[in-house]
């Protein structure tokens, strides 16, 4: 039974379309460029259809947030977006002052600009619920100014932020192709997953990892999960492996007497369950060099699984008939320490079971390794994804819920 609506639902034709989406991606650290562009491509399907059905389309996203190296303007995401589209699209420096609103109102029927960063703003991440941020600054510029809220931002559901969730309480709105694909797609393989079923966590987070795994472990959503990246170095510490003063280093801000004890009592909860790294890769003299986990040296960081470890979890996902990996074993973006994370995918694939990726870092992997099209999903959800599948709401899929209810009787 459907309970949001989707792009079909309204006539946009000549209306003013404000879209959110997700188009934060993985930038260089020193050159600040866009690395991949794989969740810039995944909105081009939403974004032609608005176009065909001459709607006027706003578009609204962000990138990063304030504080962090990589919150940069939207500038490059509008020209990515433009070649990718094959029509140029206007970026507008601003999200609600006096430039923005004479770009919406000068818009044509097939037109498409992109605002500036929406997390410039502080209300948009203020801590409130979807009828709090209806409320907000933001809703209120540009409501007067649109006709319908379309929401294709499934990797940032999970957020209760102004532009995500204000704007369904007060105008018509809709999923777009990409978050009404996400959601049924998720539902139809991980409701049933065939069996055995295997997670790989991996990427840069720590904190959330034993909430998943006794989740995932727990439900019976998966048979073992293989932590990889920092989350297996992170568990490897909880677990008593001296990993070297540059590995803690990395992790030292997510190393919590909280997270090390939770670790700990999720690692004695399932075993053999949790599969850890017996190896790891570091680089020496610019080599990689594969060693044991507990031999690391102080000053070389473990920033890859090694081999032994590739063989044993390889083995182990060849034998699956469904396969799921959020994040990362390794530095895939360095020559060399890509190895990890791609001998794992070519596993997930050549398993013939069914495979899924997601995260943006995972994704942009894939794409690096030139595997995305060959698993059975691709999800473009990192913290999305993980509290979809921790069966917890999802803010912005109740906020298109909300408004489903409220204008479903109207003549829209």
């Amino acid at each position: 039974m459907k309970d949001f609506h989707t792009l079909e639902d309204f006539n946009f034709k000549d209306k003013t379309v404000l879209l959110r989406v997700d188009i934060n991606c993985p930038l260089d650290r020193e050159t600040l460029k866009i690395i991949n562009d794989a969740r810039i491509r995944r909105i081009i399907p939403t974004v032609r259809e608005l176009m065909g059905k001459r709607a006027k389309v706003v578009i609204l996203a962000h990138q990063s947030r304030k504080g962090k190296w990589d919150f940069t303007s939207l500038e490059q995401h509008a020209e990515r977006l433009s070649k990718n589209l094959n029509y140029p699209v206007e970026y507008v420096d601003d999200v609600m002052g006096d430039k923005a609103m004479k770009a919406i109102r000068d818009l044509q029927p097939g037109s498409v600009i992109l605002l500036g960063n929406v997390r410039e703003l502080d209300s948009e991440t203020a801590k409130l619920d979807m009828f709090g941020h209806a409320e907000g600054e933001l809703v209120k510029a540009l409501v007067p100014v649109i006709d319908y809220y379309v929401c294709d931002a499934f990797g940032a559901a999970h957020r209760s932020q102004c532009s995500l969730v204000g704007f369904p309480i007060k105008v018509p709105s809709a999923s777009g192709r990409l978050m009404a694909k996400e959601i049924s797609a998720l539902k139809a393989i991980f409701d049933e997953p065939r069996r055995p079923s295997v997670f790989i966590l991996g990427g840069a987070k720590f904190g959330d990892a034993s909430e998943m795994i006794d989740h995932v472990l727990g439900t019976g959503m998966a048979d073992t999960v293989m932590l990889v990246g920092l989350a297996g170095n992170a568990f490897l510490y909880a677990r008593g492996t001296n990993l070297g003063e540059r590995s803690l280093n990395v992790l030292k801000e997510e190393l919590t007497d909280e997270n090390l004890q939770a670790a700990r009592d999720t690692m004695r909860r399932y075993g053999q369950r949790i599969l850890l790294p017996s190896d790891v890769a570091i680089e020496r003299d610019g080599e990689r060099l594969s060693i044991l986990v507990g031999d690391l040296p102080v000053d070389e960081p473990a920033i890859d699984i090694g081999d032994a470890t590739i063989e044993k979890f390889t083995k182990v996902i060849m034998s699956s008939r469904t396969s799921f990996m959020s994040g990362p074993a390794g530095m895939y973006e360095k020559d060399g320490f890509g190895v990890g994370t791609k001998a794992l995918m070519e596993a997930m694939i050549d398993s013939k079971g069914q495979s899924v990726i997601g995260g943006g870092h995972t994704v942009g992997a894939a794409d690096t390794f030139d595997l995305t099209d060959r698993f059975s999903y691709v999800s473009t959800g990192g913290g999305a994804l993980e509290t979809f599948l921790l069966g917890q709401p999802l803010p912005v899929i109740d906020a298109l819920k909300y408004s489903f209810n409220k204008y479903r009787f109207d003549d829209i």
